[in-house]
């Protein structure tokens, strides 16, 4: 008895010091905080496949770089991860754009929106003939149910929605009409969120995805507003609302 409480004694620094090493890693554990969530940022369209020509004869793809880089920056600020696709315009082909968003939290392809040609009408900005629509303005999002994440693709679309509208923007009912439009129908209506189905970037993402039309530049009051700077600034924190409260 007198042996084996020697022993005990002999071992006692040895399992104070296991006893403050398990103690510090579970502090530590306590301490760090969770990994930040990610978001994949699409810069829609390239260089070669520039998207729509606004009112003035701006491609699509310089108002989309333009957002995704405010978005970026609001985005980081809120203390997200951001990977943004397709900002150097070399990304043509859509299945691949999803690919290369493998691991994030969330799947975001940014655009700007046009009207069907044959609604556009012809007007002369600085002499160069340009083609216009003032009669559709708006945002729109949409979502695939092709998407192995819909619910919570729908459940992101429509925080947005949700967020963009308290800021002060409007959904555009253009793609759901049945004759100016597309038939689109809607999955969250007041939100301005469709069904996009068969969209590549979407149905072929792993993450929950949507994409999302800020404002239709063939308007050409639209336009302009989509060029001020505040007005980019409210979109991109409007996205981060969104974000946040789908992805917590």
């Amino acid at each position: 008895m007198v042996a084996c409480a020697a022993l005990d004694v002999a071992r006692e620094p040895e399992i104070l010091l296991r006893i403050l090493w398990i103690t510090a890693f579970a502090w530590m554990a306590f301490a760090l905080p969770a990994a930040a969530k990610e978001v994949a940022l699409d810069v829609g369209h390239s260089i070669a496949t520039q998207g729509a020509l606004s009112a003035r004869g701006v491609p699509e793809f310089e108002y989309n770089l333009a957002l995704a880089g405010e978005a970026r920056a609001a985005l980081e600020r809120a203390g997200l991860g951001v990977r943004v696709i397709g900002a150097a315009g070399d990304t043509q082909d859509l299945a691949s754009r999803p690919r290369l968003a493998k691991g994030a939290d969330l799947f975001i392809s940014i655009h700007h929106d046009s009207i069907k040609e044959r609604l556009l009408q012809v007007w002369q900005p600085n002499g160069e003939p340009q083609r216009h629509n003032d009669s559709v303005s708006g945002f729109s999002l949409f979502v695939s149910r092709e998407n192995p994440r819909f619910a919570s693709s729908l459940a992101c679309a429509s925080a947005i929605g949700r967020a963009l509208r308290a800021a002060g923007f409007v959904p555009s009912r253009y793609h759901a009409d049945p004759v100016l439009g597309e038939s689109r129908e809607f999955a969250d209506e007041p939100n301005g969120v469709h069904f996009f189905d068969r969209l590549a970037v979407l149905r072929h993402a792993a993450m929950p995805a949507l994409l999302f039309e800020a404002g239709v530049i063939v308007n050409r009051v639209e336009e302009l507003r989509m060029r001020e700077p505040g007005v980019k600034r409210a979109i991109a924190d409007a996205l981060v609302q969104g974000v946040r409260e789908c992805l917590n």
